[in-house]
């Protein structure tokens, strides 16, 4: 990076710094990713002892996962536009203040409600700082090279940070008691929010009269939970249960309701424009696909370690920790070249078969199974998440200008939430019928368990190949103009301006 303008002079005194706040913003929004992350999987490890000392039902526990789901998944696309409208920075600080009083709400709950309500509110602050994180992450880094690294790390995050999870969670339950897996967010909280302020770029935003399309947002939060609310109530009511087909009418409604306020309204929450990219759209469908898919390594393969091979919360953890070993070392070690050398597209698809190899080789693992010669070699076979991660969000973010930044990164990342719902409701059931039926007919309780799981990575293994057909027919690698100083022009300016 060479030092360009007057103005980046006065801000930047010299390249080391520029590169040095970079980092550390960089540093920011991983961290917090890592927070929301964590916080999705530390809690199932810890469920049992949530249970047993707050005397949840059954039916009633699950509320501790969905509580977080529906109001993260409910509120990313909201938070996303918000960001760019207001700022994106003062959405992402909002947000982790917003988590970090939650943490502590839930890390001192003393019943099953304030649980519940703590965990809806470190969903909701959670959605506000994701969903402009990957926005304010494209702004910093305006060079493809620099940027492709720097999303390497941010996917890495996000790909290993289930995995840290589950070996977090069952260390801490273990050693001190399930309230420290929410007590531990304060401090990280607050040095985050302390860091941030000096580190991340200052912008204005648009201003809410560019978009303050308060129907419009009533019309999408509103549909986005109900919708998710639906999907993880699947397995207690059925698909064609009279709740599931009701509310997912409603839903479904709402939603409809939405796009055609965004296709009239002079100042949409939600511009439709940004459909016109390929890119935007056709990441964001693989990525339902993969990521619906992907729900049965990250979640079954640790059920399968406990229910089936008898594993505890922290050897499972433990278990899991190589995958995201090989997914830190294939993100953040090859990816960005890989990308460089052969365009996104192809290392997405590669990533893409690799998934699909692992899955199906899940649809054979035994019911008395040795980890180091059954489970350990699939775990290697995770690198694919390393290469197809990095790779899918490049080509989802390719596709928007920088007003649309917050927006992309919102609707990115309610996506994602949106195939973690569909994995859980399709293949936990699924999987679950399998075990009914198999439990009928005489088999042990390991072998019907096992047989479940079979069938949930066959079918993931589906929506993997589905993925694929999407990303080779749809996507095509962006453009990479040739690299330039930022003081090459008008542009190079405003990059430099709004990232410092």
């Amino acid at each position: 990076m060479t030092r360009a303008s007057t103005d980046e002079t006065d801000a930047a005194p010299d390249a080391p710094d520029v590169r040095r706040r970079r980092t550390l913003a960089l540093v920011v929004i991983a961290t917090s990713l890592l927070m929301v992350i964590l916080d999705g999987s530390i809690v199932t490890v810890a469920m049992p002892a949530i249970q047993g000392e707050l005397g949840f039902s059954p039916a009633g526990l699950s509320w501790v996962v969905n509580a977080y789901l529906i109001a993260f998944g409910g509120l990313l696309l909201l938070a996303g536009r918000l960001g760019d409208l207001i700022g994106r920075k003062r959405m992402f600080m909002a947000g982790i203040a917003v988590f970090t009083a939650a943490s502590v709400l839930a890390g001192v709950a003393n019943g099953p409600v304030t649980l519940i309500v703590a965990r809806f509110l470190q969903g909701a602050g959670s959605a506000m700082s994701a969903a402009v994180g990957l926005g304010i992450l494209v702004t910093l880094y305006p060079r493809p090279a620099e940027r492709a690294r720097a999303i390497a790390v941010f996917s890495f995050t996000g790909a290993a940070g289930a995995s840290i999870g589950q070996v977090l969670g069952g260390v801490l339950t273990d050693a001190l008691s399930w309230h420290w897996i929410f007590i531990i967010n304060l401090p990280i909280g607050l040095a985050v929010l302390a860091l941030a302020v000096p580190v991340l770029p200052t912008d204005r935003g648009l201003g809410l009269a560019a978009g303050a399309d308060v129907l419009g947002a009533l019309l999408v939060t509103a549909g986005l939970m109900l919708g998710i609310y639906t999907v993880v109530q699947v397995e207690r009511y059925g698909w064609t249960g009279a709740p599931t087909l009701g509310l997912g009418a409603l839903a479904l409604a709402l939603l409809a309701g939405f796009v055609v306020r965004q296709a009239r309204a002079e100042t949409p929450l939600m511009p439709l424009r940004i459909f016109r990219s390929r890119a935007v759209t056709g990441a964001n469908l693989v990525q339902v696909l993969m990521v619906a898919a992907l729900f049965s390594f990250q979640i079954l393969v640790a059920l399968y370690l406990q229910k089936v091979l008898g594993y505890g919360a922290l050897e499972t953890g433990l278990a899991m920790l190589p995958a995201a070993v090989v997914i830190g070392a294939v993100s953040l070690g090859v990816s960005a070249r890989l990308n460089a050398r052969f365009g996104e597209r192809r290392v997405l698809l590669t990533g893409l078969l690799l998934l699909i190899v692992l899955l199906l080789l899940l649809t054979r693992v035994p019911v008395h199974a040795r980890y180091v010669t059954d489970v350990l070699p699939l775990m290697l076979l995770a690198a694919g998440f390393g290469l197809a991660l990095p790779a899918l969000t490049t080509l989802g973010m390719s596709g928007a200008d920088e007003r649309d930044a917050g927006l992309a990164s919102g609707l990115f990342n309610t996506t994602q939430q949106i195939g973690m719902a569909l994995g859980v409701a399709v293949l936990s059931t699924l999987a679950a019928s399998r075990t009914e039926s198999r439990l009928a007919a005489g088999a042990t309780a390991p072998e019907a368990l096992t047989s479940g799981y079979h069938v949930a990575f066959g079918v993931g293994a589906g929506l993997l190949t589905a993925a694929f057909g999407v990303a080779y027919g749809v996507l095509r690698s962006p453009k990479t103009p040739p690299e330039r100083s930022e003081s090459s022009g008008p542009a190079g300016r405003h990059v430099t301006d709004t990232a410092l």
